[in-house]
């Protein structure tokens, strides 16, 4: 396993090293999912949330805080792959993180992914540094897809092999899930607006009745209700929105009732709606939790009465409940992988874009 090293204080990594940094802020720095920027800090903390930063030079650091202990990705000098070049974890205020040294000098790339969702904390930059100078990081990818789920999009579990194994933060990958598979898969980019224990209108054993993925779909921060997501002022717009949402619903051997489900799905797909405009196409997944979800998914998506909805279902035969699970009974990577298999051919024919032989990974 490999880690980026952390120097504690905001000149641990710069001592006699001339260096080049710019804020947080830069538009240099590309950010891709729900942010919040606050003078020259930019701060998230939903799962998936990353950054690209290209600069010349040897070396980068980032002087970053967090509120809890955040687990992150580190990709450098090239794309997302299923396997990081160096994973951290981040616990304290006014740190430092060397994410690159003796590099070749030359042009270089880094993306920085959270890998964790917000109850681990929220993460915010401060500022960068480098030995050489920042440059526009790379545009943005044509395509983009907004994934809207629980547990199974945050990645709880993907990096454990015993389904007995309890939660660990250290095991919660977003980065082996079907959704960033399915993104890899299609080279488009993503955000997640995902939390474990999430429901449409039931949360994982009634916690917080009331309190759902359609409430908490409207916040900039996973973890807070204050900040409201404002689409208009975004850096993204989907080509497609996905949703994978049912399992907490049908939760400890218990149903909700479908009419109350149907109405607050729609409530759901109006905010998509109103954020990406009324053709935006959106795929609604049910999951093998139950057999029924299938039949709530395919009902709320009829008594939408929008158009642009679609539905598709897994069943038990998706993945196994042995070698394919991961912690606390979630897909491990093996299962997500073929949970992946089942949403891509949807999202080509819902895209128009092309299936190819490219192994999904």
């Amino acid at each position: 396993m490999a880690f980026a090293s952390i120097a504690t204080g905001a000149f641990a990594a710069t001592k006699n090293v001339k260096e080049n940094t710019i804020d947080a802020s830069d538009s240099r720095i590309e950010y891709i999912g729900r942010t919040l920027t606050e003078g020259s800090d930019v701060s998230c903390d939903w799962s998936g949330v990353y950054m690209r930063v290209r600069f010349t030079g040897t070396k980068l650091t980032m002087r970053c805080s967090d509120t809890r202990g955040d687990w992150f990705n580190l990709f450098r000098s090239s794309e997302f792959s299923p396997k990081e070049d160096a994973r951290f974890h981040i616990n304290s205020k006014d740190t430092v993180i060397v994410l690159a040294e003796g590099l070749k000098k030359g042009e270089h790339e880094i993306i920085l992914q959270k890998r964790t969702e917000g109850e681990q904390g929220r993460f915010t930059v401060h500022s960068l540094s480098c030995d050489g100078e920042f440059l526009q990081s790379q545009r943005r990818k044509e395509r983009h897809i907004e994934f809207v789920g629980d547990s199974y999009t945050c990645g709880y579990g993907t990096e454990s092999d015993n389904r007995d194994d309890p939660f660990k933060a250290a095991t919660e990958n977003c980065n082996l899930t079907y959704a960033t598979i399915s993104a890899r898969y299609f080279n488009a980019d993503y955000n997640l607006v995902s939390h474990s224990g999430q429901g449409i209108c039931r949360n994982y054993d009634d916690f917080r009745p009331g309190y759902n993925m359609p409430e908490r779909y409207r916040q900039t921060f996973d973890m807070s209700e204050e900040e409201i997501w404002d689409a208009s002022k975004g850096t993204h717009r989907p080509d497609l929105v996905v949703i994978y949402l049912c399992t907490n619903d049908f939760s400890t051997a218990r149903q909700p009732q479908i009419g109350f489900f149907a109405e607050k799905y729609k409530m759901l797909l109006d905010q998509i709606a109103c954020n990406y405009g009324k053709d935006i196409p959106v795929l609604c997944m049910a999951s093998k939790a139950n057999p029924l979800c299938a039949d709530y998914i395919r009902y709320a998506c009829m008594m939408s009465g929008l158009t642009n909805a679609s539905y598709m279902s897994l069943s038990d035969m998706v993945h196994n409940d042995t070698s394919d699970l991961g912690a606390s009974w979630h897909p491990n990577y093996e299962g997500q992988k073929k949970v992946a298999h089942c949403v891509i051919p949807y999202i080509a024919t819902m895209t128009g874009w092309e299936l190819s032989e490219k192994a999904i990974r």
